[in-house]
């Protein structure tokens, strides 16, 4: 109980830090007079400026965190993240191809279309005919598949104007940058739907983690259950991607580090822990671009990378300890 009432208020102190701080500061009495009294520097601040920053920060970093939370549990394999299997680069790819071929589609189609297809082709190549697939398998294909459309995706920006490369790769990188109330109601709209369609699928998720053959003996139809719960997490992934771009490493450190912080032992627990981790990674993240260097605000990943490289690396370390590579 401890641990869940710190992460709310490490988010609560973290959304007032992303308000106040930045090139103009902002004291907390403007701040309170503009969520009461509706004027002043502290209302242009929340309602133009800062406040859908900090609410589109949030929203990413929630669904990004459950859609992490969901393919480790799912695979039971803490590698496992939708940033590490290439499904996060995969509808990265699919938004940066429609704005480059001019295509005027709704981004989360476009972000969930792609993110979808880079899952089936790395289920696809990962497959072997009358066999079980091994969850590091997955992890290794999906590892290639993220690298080959990353790839791709620096040649598309090869084709684009200097200044909207130079915009592209920042978003590819993660980017706050020119979000209004329009994103954070999209991310927070779509990323509460997945949300109750994961929560009616929470049973088969805890099911599926004791075992296909228990699943199954359980009454579980798993095959079908293993699908949707992959494509909400794809989904999931997607609708952060769709508004922020595919942001390093959020996923793959929500999970573990909200379990660590709250102490859940249930699934849903986790689930719910794993949302907030990743909105408060997401938001201190954004908040340490912002203030890094004065007068420049850098992309979200710039500041994800440091951490998650590290902590990717001695993931795989203790995988290979425990013989799983």
């Amino acid at each position: 109980m401890r641990g869940a009432v710190f992460l709310v208020v490490l988010l609560v102190v973290a959304s007032a830090a992303s308000l106040t701080l930045g090139d103009v500061p902002l004291g907390l009495g403007d701040l309170w007079q503009g969520v009461w009294g509706g004027d002043g520097p502290g209302a242009l601040t929340i309602r133009v400026i800062r406040g859908p920053r900090v609410a589109v920060a949030l929203g990413a970093g929630a669904v990004l965190g459950l859609s992490g939370a969901v393919f480790q549990s799912l695979l039971r394999n803490p590698l496992a993240a939708p940033d590490i299997m290439g499904f996060t680069s995969g509808a990265g790819l699919a938004v940066l191809a429609s704005v480059s071929a001019g295509l005027m589609l709704p981004l989360p189609l476009v972000a969930a279309a792609g993110g979808l297809a880079a899952a089936v082709l790395v289920a696809g190549l990962a497959h072997r005919p009358g066999q079980a697939t091994p969850a590091v398998t997955l992890v290794l294909v999906g590892l290639g598949v993220g690298f080959t459309t990353a790839a791709i995706g620096t040649f598309l920006m090869t084709r684009l104007p200097s200044s909207e490369a130079a915009e592209a790769q920042r978003w590819l990188s993660g980017s706050l940058a020119a979000r209004d109330w329009s994103h954070a109601l999209q991310v927070w709209g779509i990323g509460t739907a997945l949300a109750m369609a994961l929560a009616l699928q929470v049973r088969s998720l805890d099911l599926l983690g004791f075992g296909n053959d228990l699943a199954a003996g359980l009454g579980l139809r798993v095959e079908p259950a293993r699908w949707r719960l992959a494509a909400t997490g794809v989904l999931l992934a997607a609708a952060g991607v769709a508004v922020a771009g595919p942001i390093p490493f959020v996923a793959l450190m929500a999970a573990p580090l909200g379990a660590r912080l709250t102490g859940a032992q249930s699934l849903s627990g986790r689930l719910a822990a794993a949302a907030g981790a990743g909105a408060a990674v997401t938001l201190l993240a954004d908040l340490a671009a912002r203030l890094a260097i004065p007068g420049l605000v850098l992309p979200i990943g710039v500041m994800t990378g440091p951490l998650g490289a590290p902590y990717l690396l001695w993931r795989l370390s203790r995988e290979m300890e425990k013989g799983e590579l």
